[in-house]
């Protein structure tokens, strides 16, 4: 028997409500049917790869995908025993549950009309598939919970970000105040910024989010469930803010199920997604985002592992390859790479020792848990770090076939001066060190302007394949695709026959 067909056994005589309202799920759904239920999921991903995420979730799970208006979304159906799959998918952020979805929702004239068919909403929607995902959802992150809530008390303190996500404590104080810089540096590389409102319903006194429940009493799911509502809204023409509808509605689950508000400690998150006309209604299948599944040590700008993986997919590896990530910062890029395509060779390089140093840790890191997971010795990843000049690389010409790189926007790493000269030294070093006619490359860049003014000077080199747009922590950035041109590297000398070095120091 399947972990999900246990777990669905298991969890689904679990009763939902509380004392006047509750649905027996064990009467109404027996064993069979629950284990072969069809539901929507939503998963948000990194803005610019929907199409990415829409071919991963084609590929590995077999399920047609929908890309929403609202950028950053996808949705795709499945049955509850390919939720552990899902769970597994590299592109997406989030996982949600969708009740029900509005594609033309018809809002009331006034804010008081359209707040209150919000409050009366909750009462008419299907709840009883989604609360059954959910409930079997809950087997595959139990464990992570209890280790997270057992780490919370022992530091007495809590990092949130305002959306939920948590980041992981160390176990000593040392990396616990690491951490905490940590995330406040993450909010900025991230956060996808699409000019929406974000509120959570935090319950009728907004004031009282303490942490007052006995964390031991928690181990199994409480009489009366705890929720919280948030309300994502894109559009200018509501009449309502975020904070307004999420409250509003969250009453009208309040009085449905006779649930009690908490934004702390909660047990379900019920999501109000508002683009312009389109409302979906849903509930949350993760506490924090899946793209920090790689990264414990973390540098000033550390790559979401759900981008990398897009920017890796795009340049389609072979078997055999060779992919080499010239300024790897923490190294999100080359492990998320080794960790999905196992049968290339990694190379993470960087010219500063603390980078490469970061990069080190979250290979080691990584290949400890593997070790835990697996439960026997784990021979490691075809992955290696470097300290290198990038301008100078140690590799042979010719040597490499995928070039994968996040280069430095000049905001918070290097500067929009120093990338003038920078960019045309490395794009110059790069084509030396890729194979000619089928060696490509992805690099991620911010400076447009200064990448494309680069590139112009590179046309016998390289050539522009494709262009994909994304949003990093409210920046307008870009990922190029280049593919090596044919035409063989060859080294520009200057008068006295010796190779003109690419950078300054």
């Amino acid at each position: 028997m399947s972990d999900v067909q246990e777990a669905t056994n298991q969890l689904l005589d679990v009763n939902l409500h509380g004392n006047q309202r509750s649905i027996q799920v064990t009467e109404s759904a027996p064993r069979s049917e629950s284990e072969h239920l069809q539901v929507t999921i939503g998963a948000t991903v990194p803005t610019g790869f929907e199409q990415t995420a829409a071919d991963e979730v084609r590929e590995k799970l077999g399920s047609s995908c929908k890309i929403s208006k609202d950028r950053g979304k996808i949705y795709f159906d499945i049955s509850v025993e390919s939720l552990a799959q899902v769970h597994c998918l590299r592109s997406v952020d989030n996982l949600f549950v969708v009740v029900k979805e509005f594609k033309d929702y018809q809002f009331k004239e006034t804010k008081e009309e359209v707040l209150k068919d919000f409050e009366e909403l909750a009462g008419k929607l299907p709840w009883s598939e989604p609360l059954k995902v959910w409930n079997v959802n809950t087997s595959f992150k139990k464990k992570k919970t209890k280790r997270k809530k057992i780490n919370q008390n022992s530091s007495k303190e809590k990092i949130d970000n305002g959306q939920g996500d948590k980041a992981d404590e160390r176990d000593d104080k040392k990396g616990f105040t690491n951490k905490t810089l940590d995330s406040h540096i993450l909010d900025y590389y991230e956060n996808p910024a699409i000019k929406e409102e974000i509120s959570t319903l935090v319950g009728d006194d907004l004031a009282s989010c303490k942490d007052e429940t006995d964390e031991g009493s928690k181990g199994e799911t409480p009489e009366v469930l705890k929720f919280r509502v948030t309300c994502n809204r894109a559009g200018e023409k509501h009449c309502f803010s975020s904070n307004e509808a999420a409250r509003d509605f969250g009453g009208g689950v309040q009085d449905y199920f006779k649930w009690k508000a908490d934004m702390t400690n909660f047990d379900v998150e019920v999501l109000l997604n508002i683009h312009d006309n389109e409302i979906v209604v849903g509930i949350a299948l993760t506490e924090e985002s899946l793209h920090r599944r790689n990264i414990t040590h973390f540098g000033p700008t550390t790559l979401r592992s759900t981008l990398a993986y897009g920017m890796l997919r795009l340049c389609a590896p072979q078997p055999t390859d060779i992919i080499v990530d010239p300024m790897c910062g923490t190294g999100a890029i080359p492990i998320e790479g080794a960790t999905e395509w196992s049968n290339c060779y990694h190379i993470a390089g960087d010219n500063n020792p603390l980078a490469v140093n970061r990069a080190a840790n979250n290979i080691s890191s990584l290949l400890t848990k593997s070790q835990i997971k697996e439960g026997k010795v784990f021979w490691g990843l075809p992955i290696d770090a470097v300290q290198w000049d990038i301008c100078n690389l140690p590799l042979r010409t010719g040597s490499v076939d995928i070039i994968v790189t996040d280069m430095p926007f000049g905001k918070r790493m290097g500067s929009k001066k120093r990338n003038w000269n920078l960019y045309p030294a490395c794009l110059r070093e790069m084509s030396r060190v890729c194979r000619p006619g089928t060696g490509r490359a992805v690099l991620l860049t911010q400076d447009k302007k200064c990448f494309t003014k680069a590139l112009s000077g590179m046309g016998h080199v390289w050539r522009k394949v494709h262009t994909v747009w994304v949003n990093i922590g409210g920046l307008h950035a870009a990922v190029y695709l280049l593919k090596r041109t044919p035409q063989a590297f060859v080294h520009p000398v200057e008068q006295n026959g010796e190779r003109t070095p690419w950078c300054k120091e």
